[in-house]
């Protein structure tokens, strides 16, 4: 058979799949979604509470766990053995066990630490829930900023040090501005996976969007109804953020002084990028 036959016929494939969801997915919205429910103001509010709620957890999460994340990945190239190990064993843990132990360690085991009443926290259950998504997603942040980094020719550290540049500022100057862009795309999709690990923390009482799904469901015994709401609070805060990455990546050009490590790249020759003479 040839290429050009066996094209059209995925091409006819995917085609009558997309058909078959989309057709699918009209017939639900017709005939299984309560309208005046979906429409309905405390319904409304309840999952609006659920969106903010989400929306911060997700903002102070993500910011902690690249900012961690890059200590990690920086670790992972560390010249000490005993920081290399640390990382190494961190990394290997938070990336080795489900988050949902995670959660389950820091939201219940923590607190036991304590003698009874002495826990100094009333309301565990959102700083467990940042915690636990900051630890874990710090360390495939971190596996990406090594990545990153190995990305990077050696003749950039080469040519830094040979124009006198101690190892750390040459980090900081040359290798980490094009590591940041190589692992750019990597930390955003993880900060993605970030949000839709959020219907997680349901388990630990967490009052976001799926726990909301769950009471009205349990109180309507209407799935479909809630689950409208749940897929578009999921993919506004999804979509948003995939723009945003797409906005840094496009911004991230070499040599550009949005970096927000460094201001140049070298040459593997040992040059400076518009330098001169």
């Amino acid at each position: 058979m040839r290429d050009g036959a066996v094209r059209r016929i995925g091409e006819i494939a995917a085609a009558g799949f997309v058909l078959a969801i989309g057709g699918l997915l009209v017939w639900i919205l017709a005939t299984q979604v309560n309208y005046t429910l979906l429409s309905s103001p405390l319904i409304a509010g309840r999952f609006a509470e659920a969106f903010f709620l989400v929306i911060r957890i997700v903002a102070i999460s993500s910011v902690l766990s690249v900012t961690f994340g890059i200590m990690v990945g920086l670790g992972r190239i560390s010249t000490s053995p005993i920081t290399g190990r640390i990382a190494k064993g961190y990394v290997e843990f938070f990336r080795g066990t489900p988050l949902l132990f995670q959660l389950f360690v820091i939201f219940f085991g923590i607190p036991r630490l304590w003698a009874t009443g002495q826990f100094p926290f009333e309301n565990w259950a959102v700083p467990a829930a940042i915690i636990g998504l900051t630890l874990n997603h710090a360390a495939y942040v971190g596996e990406a900023v090594r990545g990153g980094i190995d990305a990077v020719p050696d003749g950039q550290m080469e040519a830094a040090r040979s124009l006198g540049m101690s190892r750390v500022m040459a980090l900081r100057e040359v290798v980490l501005p094009q590591a940041w862009r190589n692992a750019l795309a990597a930390i955003g999709n993880d900060q993605i996976i970030l949000v839709k690990d959020t219907s997680l923390l349901t388990v630990i009482a967490v009052p976001e969007i799926m726990s909301v799904f769950r009471n009205i469901n349990s109180n309507q015994l209407d799935p479909w109804t809630p689950l409208v709401w749940v897929c578009v609070l999921y993919l506004a805060i999804t979509m948003s953020m995939s723009q945003l990455v797409n906005g840094l990546e496009r911004r991230s050009d070499w040599g550009s002084d949005s970096s927000m490590f460094g201001r140049f790249s070298l040459s593997s020759s040992g040059g400076s990028d518009g330098g001169d003479d």
